[in-house]
């Protein structure tokens, strides 16, 4: 499509002053990312440290929600594939997440080993994942109401054994020593008068956490679009008949599903119980993050997911720093103004 004055391109893309708009898209975010990074490596005057407290706390609010992101990642990526991707609608999945970490504190308490409490954290929520479809989802599919009861009493019922078991006491799970400690960051704060450079520490684990992130977000991305189970799967969602037909066990492809799913939650479960701590109620509040995530970014995306939980991430600790009393409006007003301007989220197709 275009037209002889030059205003619309051969995409249908409105020029605006000689550019596209989606050039013009592009040039405002370069503006934004070097803005940011002059934010993050320059010395910032003193008028720029009175309007936001000051760079350590601004810097450590944006490190913060990155690491904060990556675990939300964790948890909702898991989410992404049994709600999103195969419209199950799993309300104890916040369960499996705490139910992950108190199985990882035991297991690294009792060892001794803390690698051993993530894996044992994954695996046994693998199998409760695969319980659970064989059980509940494959009784209730295509019945969204009822699982959706069906799962919410699950995840009751959980919360209070769980209860029974390791009471209310908050727990610590302790990462190895080779994770503890800080690293200096690029992030220049101050130069003495002596003329040494003064750059902010921050903790080793947090960043490993989002390290972590990125190499699962990959991975699960890599498994749904370059590899055959991963066309089995979207296979299956959008015609399970089809697939069944082509002699494919439509029924272990979903249970794989499921035990990443819940075997991801566990997972979380262990990095979010060492990272923070573990507690009765984190179920709610990782649920609840998990259904933010999603539908922000996009029902059945990884990479939706991805953006998702670094919007939710990030406004959940820069609200804490510059306005904690609302700080949760925060997060549900980024819901809202999603779901106003893109109902299937961010990176979601309509169906």
């Amino acid at each position: 499509m275009s037209v002889s004055d030059g205003s619309v391109t051969r995409a249908g893309i409105t020029r605006a002053g000689g550019l596209t708009w989606r050039q013009s898209w592009l040039l405002v975010a370069l503006l934004a990312i070097a803005v940011l990074a002059w934010m993050a490596l320059a010395i910032w005057p003193a008028w720029l440290n009175h309007i936001l407290l000051s760079k350590k706390a601004f810097v450590s609010a944006i490190l913060n929600g990155l690491t904060l992101a990556g675990l939300y990642f964790i948890v909702a990526s898991g989410f992404t594939l049994v709600f999103g991707l195969m419209r199950n609608v799993n309300l104890a999945h916040g369960s499996l997440y705490l139910l992950g970490a108190y199985i990882g504190y035991e297991v690294a308490t009792r060892t001794g080993y803390w690698l051993i409490g993530v894996a044992a954290g994954f695996l046994v929520l693998a199998v409760v994942g695969v319980a659970m479809q064989v059980l509940v989802f494959r009784r209730l599919e295509g019945d969204d109401l009822r699982q959706t009861l069906v799962t919410l009493g699950i995840s009751i019922v959980a919360a209070d054994l769980m209860l029974a078991v390791w009471g209310g006491t908050t727990y610590q799970i302790s990462p190895p020593l080779w994770l503890e400690g800080a690293v200096k960051t690029p992030f220049l704060l101050a130069v003495r008068s002596n003329g040494a450079a003064v750059y902010l520490p921050y903790p080793f684990f947090r960043l490993v956490v989002l390290a972590i992130a990125i190499v699962i977000g990959l991975g699960l991305w890599l498994m749904l679009n370059r590899t055959r189970i991963g066309m089995m799967i979207r296979s299956g969602v959008d015609d399970s008949a089809m697939l069944s037909a082509s002699g494919v066990n439509v029924h272990a492809v979903f249970a794989v599903v499921f035990a990443v799913g819940a075997g991801l939650a566990g997972f979380a479960g262990v990095i979010g119980g060492s990272v923070l701590s573990v507690a009765p109620g984190e179920d709610i509040r990782y649920l609840l993050a998990s259904l933010v995530v999603v539908i922000v970014g996009g029902m059945g995306s990884i990479t939706g997911a991805a953006i998702g939980a670094l919007l939710i991430g990030l406004a959940e600790q820069i609200s804490l720093i510059y306005f904690p009393t609302y700080g949760i409006v925060l997060t549900f007003v980024i819901m809202v103004a999603t779901l106003a301007v893109r109902p299937q989220g961010i990176m979601g197709k309509v169906r």
